[in-house]
This record gives structure tokens, C-alpha cells and sequence, in this order.
């Protein structure tokens, strides 16, 4: 067995920058890295996309958010929502990547749509007051196998056939769908979510925030630090739960992650404030 000192050796600043650079222009919009910094503080990226997925042109969004912390509803099984928008009638719509079939479960998308009912939900409410609400999961591969753009998901009444209208909306998007036949805006929305150059992409608006982002200084340099500040909250997790296993050195940890010693030693710190 490889000693954990060996699995990686510290990296310099500018290898590190030159690893995100690579990173940066490999990922897609169906990153949910790189999809999150799209749709962030673009209320209007966000609107046009949804508007092609419900199919509905006068769509008008009123809030977009991305990472919509439902934390403190749930304890430890919290929800950070990918983009959350609720739209001038008070619909609410939560747009989640997916690349794992497993991340995909029907399971899931209910848990999705249950937490922002409770969200929703304040003391004294009717149920009636409940929005219509719209979980809506940006799939990498086709989880239900039938060569579908589009899964809408809606409960009904087995006994007479009709439509249960509780305002519950689930929707997946099959990422795999290849149709060359296909020229609605749907199939060009899903042909862009797997392009990782803007040249390459169909649509404008998707087109033009992805070159911001990789083309352009600013947008290169923006995505770096978000690059660097996501790495290093995956450093600290990663020290965080070597410290708490009590058999790992720092010097290791240090190694492993390629944080200082004296950062080490700060995390070590707030665990034993934490647990005092």
C-alpha cells in the first residue's frame, strides 16, 4: 500500500491555477460547477432556459437563486438547491444537474418537491396556499430509457384517469437526447448543455455567458477563484475528516490536501470549540 504522504505532492500556485485553466475548459453546462456560476445572479439566462423547458414564452421570473439553502428545515438531511426562480405567479421551480442515475431517483425528486412545500408552508397557512412548485432534473444520461427529450412527471387519479392537480410538478431532461431530426429549442438546449465551447452551441444566450466565462479575463479570472474557493472547501472537508480519524499526521494531511500546517492546525482548533 502506497503510504497517504505519497498520494500527492504539493502543488504551486501556478500549478494550480494551470490545473483549473484545463478544468475550466473541459466543463459543460451540465457541470453543475460551471452551471451554477452561469445561472448566478442571471435572472434572465435563468428565465429563458425555463421558459424552453415548461414551454411556456411569457414565463416572466421575478427571483433566481443559485445554491437556495433549505438546511435549516431538514437537520442533517439538508438540500442546497442547484437554481431556484419563482416566477410573477408564484410558481416555484428548482433546477437540479444530475450526472448520476443514482442522483437521479424518483425518490429524490420527491424529497426535492417535499422540502419546498415545508419551505413554503408558514404557521397559520391553508394547504390551498401551497405554490405550484417544479423539480425539474437536467439528467447526463436517459434514467428512464425511452429516447425522450422531456419526462413530465405528474400524479393522478388511477381510478378515474384524471389528473390529481395537487401543484406537484417533476420533470426530468434527458441529456443523452441526440435527435438530428430535432430542431425545437428544447433539443438545441440539451445539444448545449454538452458543449464545452461556446462556438459549438445553438443558442445565444447560453452561448454568450459560457464565452464570458472561458474567453473572456474577467470571466476566466472570475471562475478561477470560484475554482479555488470550491478546491479549498473540499481541502478543509477532506482535513476536517482526517484529523477526526486520530491516525493520520498533519504532515500527511498537509500533503494529502495541500494546506498549510498552521491552516491545519486552525481546523483542528474550531473542531475542539466546537466539541467543547
Amino acid at each position: 500500500m502506497i503510504p497517504l504522504a505519497q498520494l500527492k505532492t504539493q502543488l504551486t500556485p501556478e500549478e494550480e491555477r494551470q490545473q483549473n485553466l484545463r478544468m475550466l475548459a473541459n466543463y459543460r453546462p451540465l457541470d453543475d460547477d460551471f452551471m451554477r456560476e452561469l445561472f448566478r445572479n442571471n435572472l434572465e439566462l435563468a428565465q429563458y432556459v425555463l421558459r424552453i423547458i415548461i414551454d411556456k414564452p411569457d414565463l416572466k421570473l421575478i427571483k433566481e437563486e443559485t445554491q437556495y439553502d433549505l438546511q435549516h428545515l431538514f437537520g442533517e438531511r439538508s438540500i442546497c438547491l442547484d437554481v431556484f426562480g419563482v416566477d410573477s405567479e408564484g410558481k416555484q421551480y428548482d433546477l437540479e444537474i444530475q450526472r448520476s442515475d443514482e442522483g437521479a431517483d424518483p425518490h429524490r425528486a420527491r424529497y426535492h418537491s417535499g422540502a419546498m412545500d415545508v419551505d413554503n408552508l408558514k404557521i397559520g397557512k391553508s394547504f390551498k396556499s401551497l405554490p405550484d412548485t417544479y423539480v425539474i432534473f437536467f439528467t447526463e444520461n436517459d434514467v428512464f430509457h425511452a429516447e425522450k427529450a422531456i419526462y413530465p412527471i405528474e400524479r393522478m387519479n388511477l381510478a378515474t384517469g384524471e389528473p390529481f392537480s395537487d401543484g406537484e410538478h417533476i420533470i426530468y431532461i434527458n441529456g443523452a437526447y441526440d435527435n438530428k431530426e430535432d430542431t425545437s429549442d428544447l433539443a438545441k438546449l440539451i445539444h448545449d448543455f454538452r458543449c464545452s465551447k461556446a462556438e459549438d452551441m445553438l443558442l445565444l444566450p447560453l452561448a454568450e455567458r459560457t464565452r464570458y466565462f472561458k474567453e473572456t479575463p474577467e470571466g476566466v479570472e472570475y471562475m478561477c477563484k470560484a475554482m479555488e474557493e470550491r478546491i479549498n472547501d473540499e481541502k478543509v472537508r477532506i482535513a476536517y475528516n482526517l484529523l477526526l480519524l486520530g491516525t493520520v499526521s498533519k504532515e500527511d494531511i498537509a500533503k494529502v490536501t495541500n494546506l498549510s500546517i498552521e491552516t491545519i492546525n486552525e481546523i483542528e482548533k474550531n473542531m475542539k470549540s466546537v466539541s467543547a
